[in-house]
């Protein structure tokens, strides 16, 4: 069984290896980011990606979209942003007398929520019902929202000036968060050739939403050993309850990882296993994707801040205590 699931998922990797050439016709290295929004198109898990300002977050998303017959919008959060903004409002017509609906962006297939915490908590708040059960309710109506629906959204580090700190809620509605870095010495004098020196490069449709769902299938099918499971487990398990498994940082974790973790791990883990071409799951796997899916569930101390301890670190603190099977 799994060596023929194998042979599915290479028979997939030509469509895979041509997402990420288009994809690399717009972002100059950066491969990691890439293959986490494939990761998160992929699995409809909704993407959240940090960095300062000037990393190609917003121009990564967009070259994603593109490689996607599918309909995309973007929406620049600011502070005046209204929740009607996005989800849409009823509108009186006084020659009718009735009331009509006018959707908004959020009916689209990829949202890109850019610079949204720039926008307060009661905009943010706005996208709660529809990250989670698809689905936006206007008035006493409830509309479904189209296959795929996928939200990936951009931030600024909040310790910048404009920015508010997004509800707990709707970041533990992320699949991942994402750090984006600086480009290496060479990328950057590659982005210095390209920018500014020709037209802007072309990113060409490559994936319809026909085949989205087909890998989506396949890697729901990627087996999992039943102790990989179980690690998973512990590993999550690991950041509520650190002292059963002989962790000492107790004192830096106001609130551990909810199940969302556990399910979305889970699923990540496939997905990585699927980009690197197997039809199994790998301990690296899950120690590779695991910072993405954890580190926006953890919630610090006051303790671990005065003490500049990140929840990355907490991170490889339980990978380094949790026995690998």
């Amino acid at each position: 069984m799994i060596e023929a699931i194998t042979n599915e998922v290479r028979d997939k990797h030509l469509l895979i290896q041509r997402l990420r050439d288009e994809i690399g016709h717009a972002i100059v290295g950066q491969a990691a980011l890439i293959d986490r929004l494939l990761i998160g198109l992929f699995t409809r898990g909704h993407i959240l990606i940090e960095g300062v300002p000037g990393l190609a977050k917003t121009s990564a998303v967009k070259a994603l979209a593109r490689t996607i017959s599918a309909s995309f919008k973007r929406v620049q959060f600011t502070p005046d942003l209204l929740p009607a903004d996005l989800t849409g409002t009823e509108i009186f017509e006084p020659h009718t007398g009735e009331f009509k609906v006018k959707k908004g962006p959020v009916f689209h297939n990829l949202i890109l929520a850019d610079e949204i915490n720039r926008a307060p908590s009661k905009v943010q708040s706005a996208l709660l019902e529809a990250m989670q059960e698809r689905q936006v309710t206007i008035g006493d109506v409830t509309w479904e929202l189209p296959d795929p629906f996928l939200v990936l959204a951009t931030q600024n580090p909040i310790e910048h000036e404009g920015t508010y700190p997004l509800p707990e809620a709707q970041v533990d509605r992320f699949m991942l968060k994402l750090i984006v870095n600086y480009p290496t010495r060479q990328e950057e004098k590659e982005i210095m050739r390209r920018v500014g020196f020709g037209p802007e490069p072309a990113v060409n449709p490559v994936i319809g939403t026909a085949e989205l769902d087909s890998i989506r299938s396949l890697i729901n099918r990627i087996f999992v050993d039943d102790k990989l499971l179980d690690y998973i487990v512990d590993i999550v398990t690991a950041t509520r309850k650190p002292a059963d498994y002989g962790i000492d940082i107790s004192g830096y974790i106001q609130y551990g990882a909810s199940p969302r973790a556990t399910i979305y791990l889970s699923l990540a883990a496939r997905a990585y296993a699927f980009l690197q071409g197997r039809g199994y799951v790998i301990p690296q796997d899950i120690k590779t994707i695991a910072p993405e899916v954890l580190r926006h569930r953890i919630i610090l101390t006051y303790e671990a801040e005065a003490e500049d301890v990140t929840t990355d670190a907490i991170i490889t603190r339980i990978f380094d205590s949790v026995p690998v099977p």
